[in-house]
């Protein structure tokens, strides 16, 4: 493999990986041609809105260096970009906000710290929703980022930026976060791979809101999205772990994929929710999944009485949910009581044994990301009144949240994978739910789809 054969467009992180390790393409040639091509494609799309090219070149010849001299290192001078609301040291972090533009950030946030260790050259950051409130992508400090192949619609949010990137091809990798979708919808609109993790498997210090140090919360993750699933697998390896003071005594060993051949795969398919409206080419694009792992010798079931009531889930999700994106919102509603609060961290232990003995009997629980694939832009929206157009028929926008929450509020891994596309080319993905820490499983489904789709 040669420079000159090596698609620099489509070549996923590992491939890169691999190619630098043999010294058959360099860091800064990647890094260079990863600027070119996010000049070239990005006027249009609005994706990259933070560029930091200078630094990514000396990050990039410090990578050639260290490759020259032998050392290996998981991302050794792999160009990439990450979200808009990391921290990383030297560059904004406004969340969209204007006031934010001017406050100083000293510190990488550890994920980031993490992906410089593993050798990523990170070349800038991704728009975002405003507060990363949304399914578009769109702020006062950065404006709009448009889908790649459509201008008209938005690429998803609030990480819609970096599957807008990917999509176009300007960089192989990505770091998302995820509290309503965040993740899983762009990657769903722009037919790329996103996993949200375990909750608590990747520390998500130096990600919060512009000047405000914050406690953990109970439903927010962060995660990669990437152009392949073998991809999303590398960056979690390399986030993945304790923070600083707990590593002192914990260490991570994630269970290996509940499977080695497919036959062995217990499936539970949803394609419809109780409290969300789900258009035909998606509940069309979760059958078809359905029925390739069935005809692969997967167990595939539609119901079970082990599922717990989503509808009552998805209540209990939007309650935590808004309480948590409202905190130190200086017009945020009234809020509940603690008591209330910690009734529904009672009810989110108890959620968990729930999906836990479901997930006896399944290996993996199959639905949809979201209800419809890529929407045009809304242009004042109003969480309460706001509709979405779902076979023709009116839906409240706020209602596809219930596709997200069912793996959020229990803090379960969830990897999206592109499947199907709708008539008019726009992308549709088959979101994956796993039980708790059981991150390889749902993404080694999601790399059988690729790889059986390619026919590989």
């Amino acid at each position: 493999m040669t420079a000159s054969i090596l698609d620099l467009d489509t070549a996923s992180a590992t491939q890169l990986v691999q190619a630098l390790a043999a010294r058959q393409v360099g860091a800064l040639e990647l890094c260079n041609a990863a600027i070119a091509r996010i000049e070239q494609r990005d006027g249009s799309i609005n994706a990259v809105v933070v560029r930091d090219f200078e630094r990514a070149r000396d990050q990039a010849r410090a990578a050639d260096v260290a490759l020259q001299r032998g050392e290996r290192r998981p991302l050794l001078g792999v160009p990439m970009t990450v979200k808009e609301s990391f921290n990383v040291a030297g560059l904004p972090t406004t969340w969209g906000f204007a006031f934010a533009s001017a406050l100083p950030v000293a510190e990488d946030a550890v994920a980031v710290a993490r992906l410089k260790a593993a050798g990523a050259v990170i070349l800038g950051k991704t728009n975002v929703a405003f507060a990363l409130g949304d399914y578009e992508s769109n702020n006062p400090v950065y404006g709009r980022t448009r889908h790649p192949l459509d201008a008209a619609r938005t690429p998803g949010g609030s990480s819609g930026g970096a599957a807008a990137a990917l999509a176009a091809g300007m960089v192989p990798l990505e770091l998302g976060s995820d509290i309503g979708g965040s993740i899983r919808v762009p990657a769903h609109f722009c037919g790329v791979h996103g996993h949200k993790p375990t909750h608590g498997l990747l520390p998500v210090r130096g990600h919060q809101f512009p000047g405000y140090q914050a406690a953990p919360d109970v439903l927010s993750a962060i995660g990669p999205l990437a152009r392949t699933a073998a991809d999303l697998e590398l960056a979690l390896d390399v986030l993945a772990g304790p923070d600083t003071d707990e590593a002192q005594a914990y260490r991570l060993a994630l269970p290996p994929a509940r499977f080695s051949d497919i036959r062995d795969l217990r499936v539970l398919a949803l394609s419809e929710h109780p409290s969300a409206r789900t258009g035909a080419d998606v509940r069309r694009a979760l059958g078809d999944v359905a029925i390739r792992l069935a005809r692969a010798g997967a167990h595939v079931e539609y119901a079970s009485a082990l599922l717990p009531d989503i509808a009552v889930l998805h209540e209990e999700y939007a309650k935590l949910l808004m309480t948590i994106v409202t905190r130190g919102a200086p017009d945020a509603p009234p809020c509940m009581s603690a008591h209330e609060w910690l009734f529904l961290l009672d009810r989110r232990m108890h959620l968990r044994s729930d999906w836990s003995r479901l997930f006896a009997s399944f290996d993996v629980v199959i639905a949809p990301p979201f209800g419809t694939a890529a929407f045009e832009h809304i242009p004042a929206l109003d969480w309460e009144h706001t509709t979405l157009s779902v076979d023709g028929e009116p839906s409240l926008y706020r209602e596809q949240l219930a596709w997200s929450g069912l793996a959020t509020l229990a803090g379960l891994p969830a990897t999206v994978a592109p499947v199907a596309a709708t008539a008019s080319g726009l992308p549709l993905g088959v979101q994956i739910i796993g039980p708790l820490l059981g991150d390889r499983t749902t993404i080694a489904v999601a790399r059988w789809l690729e790889h059986e789709a390619s026919g590989d």
